[in-house]
């Protein structure tokens, strides 16, 4: 299979549905350093901006929004628009994420009373969507840009594209000023700012590496491609960037680089077949790691770690790395 933009990867395997996605590919890395390095170094502003209300705006991504009355009824397709609906506290009309049943946002009860969209994270049903009749549908560029023309004229189509946590931000505000939800909003923002700020301060020594993926064909997440990788510099040592090779990894790679901490994110395709770090141990190298070693290596919740990328679930991500960390 050809290789293809890793942030789309990355959308694919935590859809959980593609088969092996990541082939091996070469083992070629690139020490961290640019972008990320400079990221590491700049301290997180906890000031927030006033959010004013509007139904025109343009997103950080050159997107134009406009819609005619405040949303009420509204779609998602993926986990950030969970995410940020739950902060402003506003329930989707429809979703077909299952982030909303963890226990820090809608939980299981609640979130069984909302629709699922059918045809899963990939091909959701144009029908389905049209059907809750939707004001406003979010989904993500990389995969459900193709549904633009067929939604065109039925609804209004946003397409988000987050890479770093600054653009999970950004679309909270966006979000909150078509909704109306400004105060909502700059306390979402706020309290995220702010528990950054202070995980940055308490900066572990160790080095920590988070992976994802379903068997030996895993990925490691980068920092400026991936939104919780992101956060990561700011909280330990974290020797990766992207290497400029597609594919998957080796944990011969990971051994290289002396992980402290390993945070593991399990993606299952189909019915749950085992963890990721369970699979991996089956390789004697696994056992080197220095996180291994010392029972450093945390099975952290994909649909959070992996499909979340907004304030709330960064800050689960950020309390359960700090943890971990000390």
């Amino acid at each position: 299979m050809p290789a293809s933009p890793s942030r789309f990867i990355r959308s694919w395997i935590t859809a959980a549905i593609v088969g092996s996605v990541l082939v091996g590919c070469g083992t070629s890395t690139e020490p961290a350093g640019g972008d990320t390095a400079a990221q590491a170094d700049a301290r997180t502003d906890v000031t927030v901006e006033p959010i004013k209300a509007t139904r025109q705006l343009t997103d950080a991504n050159g997107v134009r929004i406009s819609l005619e009355r405040e949303p009420k009824r509204i779609v998602c397709l993926f986990g950030l628009c969970d995410d940020i609906l739950t902060e402003l506290g506003i329930v989707p009309t429809a979703t077909n994420s299952a982030l909303l049943a963890h226990p820090d946002f809608l939980g299981k009860e609640r979130a069984a009373e909302v629709d699922v969209i059918p045809g899963g994270f990939i091909a959701p049903e144009v029908e389905a969507i049209l059907s809750h009749k939707p004001d406003l549908v979010i989904g993500l560029e990389d995969t459900h840009g193709k549904l633009a023309p067929a939604l065109k004229g039925a609804t209004t189509f946003w397409a988000m594209q987050p890479e770093k946590w600054q653009d999970s931000v950004g679309y909270l505000r966006d979000v909150a000023a078509l909704t109306g939800r400004t105060a909502e909003g700059e306390k979402a923002e706020r309290t995220f700012r702010a528990k950054l700020a202070g995980a940055e301060r308490a900066k572990s020594d160790k080095t920590a590496l988070v992976i994802f993926g379903s068997d030996e064909n895993f990925g490691v997440a980068t920092p400026g491609t991936d939104v919780t990788a992101g956060l990561f510099p700011k909280l330990a040592g974290y020797p990766w960037t992207s290497r400029g090779v597609e594919g998957s990894y080796s944990l011969e790679e990971i051994l290289a680089r002396d992980v402290d901490v390993l945070f593991v994110e399990t993606i299952s395709f189909g019915e749950p077949d085992g963890k990721l770090s369970q699979k991996l141990a089956k390789n004697p190298l696994w056992g080197r790691i220095p996180a291994v070693r010392n029972g450093d290596v945390h099975e952290v919740d994909s649909e959070v770690w992996a499909k979340g990328r907004g304030t709330r679930s960064l800050g689960i991500v950020l309390d359960e790395a700090t943890a971990a960390l000390r």
